[in-house]
């Protein structure tokens, strides 16, 4: 049911009025297919018209892009939701054509373009080869410098540590252990 049934109902079921609506013309809109199936709605098929998806639960706009419908005509989407053009069949005719037309290479124009890749391919191989050189160059001249100059250990050198705890006081027993682990 819907709303406006469902509010009338209640209203003679409190004792109300009921006015009568007359039902609105319903504005009745086309429908077409895309190739793979999908159903298009719009007011009418022509640019500048609103186009919606139809769906099993509501319309949603139609995205931006071009599609193919079920004859052959192509519907382009320029704002989402909004036709853009529809071209006609023969335009997509004439470009197919052209596509067929340009499948088909001779001999001369194969061998042409063979020729060219195997030079492309030359010229990567020289390509190759400098980087090579280059490599090389690069690791000979990081192998003849150091990275940092070499640490030395001096073990004559000695520190002085003195442990003082208490200047004043007589020497404990702990004091001269400290004394030995530190050489005094």
């Amino acid at each position: 049911m819907k709303s406006t049934e469902i509010l009338n109902k209640i209203k003679t079921y409190l004792g109300e009025e009921v006015k009568e609506e007359s039902p609105k013309e319903a504005l009745e809109l086309a429908q077409l297919k895309l190739e793979n199936g999908t159903v298009l709605e719009a007011e009418a098929f022509e640019a500048g018209n609103e186009i919606f998806i139809v769906t099993e639960d509501e319309k949603v706009a139609m995205p931006v892009g071009e599609y193919m419908m079920e004859d052959g005509q192509m519907l382009v989407v320029s704002e989402e939701g909004i036709i853009g053009e529809i071209k006609a069949q023969e335009e997509e005719e004439v470009e197919a054509e052209e596509e067929e037309e340009m499948a088909y290479v001779s001999k001369e124009e194969f061998n042409s373009a063979v020729e060219e890749i195997k030079g492309m391919i030359n010229e990567l191989k020289e390509v190759k080869e400098e980087m090579a050189e280059v490599e090389e160059q690069v690791k000979q001249e990081l192998s003849e410098t150091p990275a940092t100059e070499p640490i030395t250990h001096n073990p004559e050198a000695k520190e002085k540590f003195k442990v003082k705890f208490g200047q004043n006081r007589p020497e404990t027993a702990l004091d001269r252990v400290m004394k030995k682990l530190t050489n005094n």
